[in-house]
C-alpha cells in the first residue's frame, strides 16, 4: 500500500457496473476518493438506472475504450471479465498507471480496518454479509460493508442500488469469494464459512484455500452441519465459534424451526449459558436459518451479546434476487432467484417444497464452462430435487463476449433430467422459455426464474409478472 491515503487517489472502474465492482467503487467514493469507471453494458446501452445511480454519487462515466484514462497517477481497478485486450487496459499500460484486479483492491481496504469480518463459503455468503450488516447497523455500530448483493435493508428512493455500506465504525463486513483465489489475500478478525461444496475449483484446492482462510483469523465461525466444513476444525489452530440447526455440539444451535411461505422463525440456544433468543426472519427456508446462526455468530465474536444481536436480527428483509418474489398474478406467483450452482439449486427448491404448488424452473446457465465442468451435478440435483409435476425449461448459457467452449449446452442437462423421469425441455433463446411458462402455468402454480451474472433475469421475471395480469 503506497503511502498516499485512499481518499486522496483516483480510481478507474472498468467494469463499473458488476455485482462487486459497484459497492467497491460507492465505497471508495463514500471515503472521499475521486473514482471514474466504464462498463460494457452501458456502451450496449443496457441497465441506465444503474449508471444514472453512479453518476448520481459523483462518479464519473467513460466509454470502455481507453478515453477515461488520461494520467500515470490514475489506479485502474479491473474485474475478472475485463481481458487484457480492452481499451481502458491497453490505455493504463501506455499510461504507466497501475493495474489492479478488484479482489486486490478489496483485500487491500478491508486488511486496513480495524475489526475485519469477512464472509466466505460456496453458498450463503451474500446473505449472510447482508444479515451481519443489519445485526452490526441496527446496534449502532455503523459498519462498512461489501456485498455482492443489494441489501434490501438499506435500499431507499436515494440508493436503489445498495450493495454498499460506507460507514464510520470500525468494522469491514465483506463477502469473500474463493472463486478466483482471491481469498488468500484476506486477514480476518473473524472469519465465517458457511459451508464448502463443489462450485468453481476442485474440492482439494478449496479444501486448501478454506483452511489458509479460517487459520489466519483470530476467531472463525463454522458450520458443523457442513461435512467439509466440520473438518477444518480439527485443522483449526484459532478459537472458533460453531454453529448448527440442531447439533447441542455446537457453540449456537435452535430449536423450534418454524417455517412459513415468506419466512421462518426459530429459537437459538447457546451452550453453556443460560441466555437464548428468539428470532423472526422475513426470508423463507431452513438455509436461512442457517444464515442467521452463521451471523448471530460473527456478532458474537464481534462482542454483542445474543439477545442484542436477535433483537437487531428482526426486520432484516433479505437481498434481491435471493427468493424474490417478482410478482403474483392470476394465482400464478413468479420467483427471482440467484441460484446457479448445484448447492443453491438444491436450497432454492427445498424451501419452495416445503409448501404446495408446482414448480415451473426456468434456469439459466450463467456460462457454458461451469455446465462442463458440473453436468453430472447439475442433473443429479434437479433429478433429485424436482416434484413429479415441476417442469424445468433451460435456455442457452448467458454469453457476453469472449472465448468459449460449447461442448456441453442446456440440451445435454436436459436429456439428463429427463432420464430421470422429470419433465425438462431446452429452447435455444430466453424468449421461447418466457412464451413456454405462460403457456404452462396455472392458477396454484410458482414460476421461478434461476440465474446469476446477468441483471436482465430480473427484467424477465417482471415481464413475466405482466404478461400473467393480462
Amino acid at each position: 500500500m503506497s503511502h498516499q491515503s485512499n481518499s486522496a487517489k483516483s480510481y478507474f472502474f472498468s467494469g463499473v457496473g458488476g455485482s462487486g465492482m459497484l459497492p467497491l467503487a460507492l465505497i471508495l467514493r463514500g471515503k472521499g476518493a475521486t473514482v471514474a469507471g466504464s462498463d460494457r453494458s452501458l456502451d450496449q446501452g443496457r441497465l441506465g438506472a444503474k449508471f444514472d445511480y453512479l453518476k448520481a454519487q459523483g462518479i464519473e462515466l467513460f466509454p470502455q475504450d481507453g478515453s477515461g484514462l488520461t494520467g500515470a497517477d490514475q489506479i485502474l481497478v479491473r474485474s475478472a471479465a475485463v481481458e487484457d485486450t480492452v481499451g481502458d487496459v491497453v490505455a493504463a499500460k501506455r499510461l504507466g498507471a497501475r493495474d489492479m484486479k478488484r479482489p486486490e483492491l478489496l483485500a487491500e481496504l478491508f486488511n486496513a480496518a480495524p475489526a475485519r469480518i469477512g464472509v466466505a463459503g460456496t453458498s450463503g455468503k451474500s446473505t449472510t454479509t447482508a444479515m451481519i450488516a443489519w445485526i452490526l447497523h441496527r446496534a449502532g455500530r455503523d459498519p462498512t460493508v461489501m456485498n455482492g448483493a443489494v441489501m434490501k435493508n438499506f435500499v431507499t428512493p436515494d440508493a436503489l442500488f445498495a450493495s454498499a455500506l460506507v460507514g464510520k465504525g470500525d468494522a469491514f463486513v465483506a463477502e469473500v469469494d474463493e472463486s478466483d483465489g482471491s481469498i488468500a489475500r484476506y486477514r480476518p478478525t473473524v472469519a465465517v464459512v458457511n459451508n464448502i461444496a463443489l462450485d468453481h475449483k476442485s474440492m482439494d484446492e478449496l479444501r486448501a484455500l478454506f483452511s489458509g482462510f479460517v487459520n489466519k483469523a483470530e476467531i472463525a465461525v463454522l458450520n458443523l452441519d457442513n461435512e467439509e466444513t466440520a473438518a477444518l476444525l480439527l485443522k483449526t489452530k484459532v478459537r472458533t465459534r460453531t454453529y448448527s440447526l440442531r447439533s447441542g455440539l455446537a457453540d449456537l444451535h435452535c430449536s423450534a424451526i418454524r417455517l412459513a411461505p415468506d419466512g421462518v422463525s426459530f429459537d437459538v440456544l447457546e451452550k453453556d449459558a443460560p441466555a437464548t433468543a428468539s428470532v423472526e426472519l422475513a426470508v423463507p427456508g431452513e438455509h436461512n436459518v442457517s444464515n442467521a446462526l452463521a451471523a448471530l455468530s460473527a456478532a458474537r465474536a464481534y462482542g454483542l451479546s445474543l439477545k442484542e444481536a436477535a433483537e437487531a436480527l428482526k426486520g432484516f428483509s433479505g437481498t434481491k434476487r435471493r427468493l424474490e418474489v417478482a410478482g403474483t398474478a392470476g394465482g400464478v406467483t413468479v420467483i427471482d432467484d440467484f441460484a446457479h450452482n448445484p448447492d443453491k439449486i438444491a436450497a432454492t427448491l427445498a424451501a419452495l417444497h416445503a409448501f404446495p404448488g408446482r414448480l415451473l424452473i426456468m434456469f439459466q446457465p450463467h456460462g457454458f464452462g461451469p455446465l462442463k465442468l458440473m453436468r453430472q451435478e447439475f442433473i443429479d440435483t434437479f433429478a433429485q430435487h424436482m416434484a413429479d409435476d415441476d417442469v424445468l425449461i433451460m435456455p442457452d448459457p448467458v454469453y457476453f463476449g469472449g472465448t468459449v467452449d460449447r461442448s456441453v449446452a442446456s440440451e445435454d442437462i436436459v436429456r439428463g433430467v429427463r432420464a430421470h423421469g422429470r419433465q425438462a425441455l431446452a429452447f435455444a433463446e430466453r424468449g421461447a422459455c418466457g412464451d413456454k411458462l405462460i403457456e404452462l402455468a396455472e392458477p396454484g402454480d410458482r414460476i421461478v426464474v434461476m440465474g446469476a451474472r446477468d441483471d436482465t433475469l430480473s427484467t424477465f421475471a417482471a415481464e413475466l409478472v405482466e404478461r400473467l395480469q393480462r
